[in-house]
């Protein structure tokens, strides 16, 4: 559907009218951790919806008006009655949602997994509507939750009859089963808001296997499906199948996948899958994929999975393929047009102004009065739960979208006990963080902790150091795999002092926080998200310690 929207309310991007080099996509459009994209166009603007995980606000939304430039939306679920994430796993919570538009209307389906170690997997499959991206979303319909990875297609448009289908994987937990039991289709109800009818079987998926991801389109009286096969590592890729009625059989293309990295370690892009299309106004057609930049060949992935683009053309025959050749992702794809204007848009700076900007996050919990707030430039945290936690963290963060960067930040906090704490963390998850904190020793008074976090252990690698009263300011710095801290007093010239030694930023990785059986498919732990760097307070007392945050900054080579 490619109905015009109003403008203010799609948030476009106005851009200066001076003319720009020769349109170029320079992947990824989203660096830093943004997986599994879904791509639409309503009117003259596109949209992409990404997976959060266990990250809050649920869904991060950009919007941008040539493929080239993006500009971020902040999340869609932003409240308690939106997404409850209380007690979610590591790399549960939101996965691969599907933004969809019909009727005036954006439909925006995910799952909200609850559980995924072992052989189960606990998922609410959800729907929710609102007029424009930025809301108001309607309260949640529940969806079928024997599986994940749901999409809505819509038939309108000349030949289509108006209803709306629900696909979805279906997870089949049995010994000698295939849990990837292949892709179901069922008409959805949109007046009803529920599914009705029989559900249909139409794709068991390709020898690749692991087939999810599932998103349905039709062009020239063909129904095509797209899937993500092949697991979400190194030989992930986006399969394309067809067929002539809508509830299939649905035959692969024997090409086969539109795109892949497997088995081309050399290329920069990696883990490319889990693919969606869109056709540009005058009909071109493009990918957003994920992917992911390793730091060595077939190495950690710190970023995480992040946003690409690739051209798709069609062939005589009507399959889609990637423009040029192969099916091997690109660096710089040409954009529609031959240029595009230069948009002049300011990046966001600081915390925020009455709530926290786009580019932060947190951390199961939604921000409320209870915990955060921010006043004239600064943030204030009241101290909770612990790092380990994954219920009331008090923690704000931004997504690392860079191998090499510097984050600093200013912390003022007065612990009055080892059991409270305020600083600046580089995490990954709940079992693997660095941690540079403000906290109280018996015998030293206020002093710098560097916490470690690995796979769960806890360690100090550096004694810690007395600093006395008044603000800090503390500094992250990394270059590929290493990690150092320093800090200093703030009030006089910086004098930079390193605290620790250089830290292993590679195990804040999907790779190292993937843990599990590769012969059974079991898995304790599961690396889906990224690395994240921000502030964060705890209090173990329960008194509930107020410290004070300011003048943060993330500096990379752009």
């Amino acid at each position: 559907m490619t109905a015009a929207v109003p403008t203010a309310a799609a948030g476009r991007v106005d851009a200066a009218p001076q003319a720009g080099p020769p349109a170029t996509i320079r992947n990824p459009v989203l660096p830093g951790f943004h997986p599994d994209p879904s791509i639409l166009r309503v009117g003259g603007d596109y949209y992409l919806a990404t997976s959060t995980f266990e990250w809050l606000p649920g869904v991060t939304l950009h919007h941008s008006t040539d493929l080239v430039t993006w500009r971020p939306l902040g999340g869609a679920l932003d409240e308690a009655r939106l997404l409850d994430l209380t007690g979610a796993p590591d790399s549960g919570g939101v996965w691969a949602p599907c933004l969809s538009y019909t009727d005036g209307q954006f439909h925006l389906v995910y799952s909200d997994v609850k559980s995924l170690a072992g052989a189960y997997k606990d998922v609410h499959n959800q729907v929710v509507t609102a007029p424009t991206p930025q809301g108001p979303w309607s309260d949640p319909v529940p969806l079928p939750g024997h599986g994940f990875d749901p999409s809505l297609f819509h038939d309108d448009g000349p030949g289509g009859d108006g209803r709306s289908w629900l696909l979805w994987l279906d997870w089949d937990h049995r010994p000698g089963t295939n849990p990837f039991a292949g892709i179901l289709l069922q008409q959805y109800d949109r007046a009803a808001r529920r599914v009705t009818g029989p559900v249909h079987r139409i794709f068991d998926g390709t020898a690749l296997g692991c087939t999810e991801g599932p998103h349905l389109y039709r062009r020239d009286g063909w129904y095509y499906l797209l899937t993500a096969e092949g697991g979400t590592s190194w030989n992930h890729a986006v399969t394309a199948a067809r067929s002539r009625t809508l509830t299939g059989p649905y035959e692969p293309d024997p090409a086969g996948p539109l795109l892949t990295s497997a088995g081309r370690p050399e290329l920069e892009l990696q883990k490319a899958g889990h693919g969606s299309l869109v056709e540009t106004p005058d009909g071109q057609w493009y990918l957003a994929h994920l992917a992911a930049r390793p730091l060595t060949p077939l190495g950690a992935c710190v970023l995480g999975r992040e946003t690409a683009i690739q051209r798709v053309e069609w062939t005589a025959d009507g399959w889609p393929r990637l423009a040029g050749g192969g099916n091997a992702p690109s660096v710089e794809v040409p954009a529609p047009g031959a240029e595009v204007p230069a948009s002049t848009v300011a990046a966001a700076g600081g915390f925020g102004t009455d709530r926290p900007g786009p580019e932060w996050m947190t951390l199961r919990r939604h921000p409320d009065a209870s915990w955060i707030a921010l006043d004239r430039g600064r943030l204030l945290l009241r101290g909770d739960e612990s790092l380990s936690s994954r219920h009331r963290q008090s923690l704000l963060a931004r997504r690392c979208a860079h191998n090499e960067f510097t984050f600093e930040v200013t912390v003022d906090a007065d612990p009055g006990s080892p059991r409270q704490a305020a600083g600046l963390v580089h995490l990954y998850n709940t079992e693997l963080w660095h941690y540079l904190h403000l906290s109280r020793d018996e015998a030293l008074g206020r002093v710098l902790r560097l916490g470690v976090c690995d796979r769960g252990r806890y360690g100090e690698p550096a004694a810690p150091v007395p600093v006395g009263a008044g603000p800090l300011r503390l500094r992250l710095e990394v270059h590929g795999a290493a990690a150092e801290f320093a800090w200093t007093p703030v009030g006089r010239a910086p004098d930079w002092r390193p605290l620790g030694p250089v830290l292993d930023a590679a195990r804040l990785s999907d790779d190292y926080a993937t843990v599990g059986d590769e012969r059974t498919g079991h898995y304790r732990s599961w690396g889906f998200t990224g690395a994240f760097t921000g502030v964060c307070a705890q209090d173990l007392t329960g008194a509930r310690m107020p410290a004070a945050f300011s003048a943060p900054s993330y500096l990379a080579p752009w």
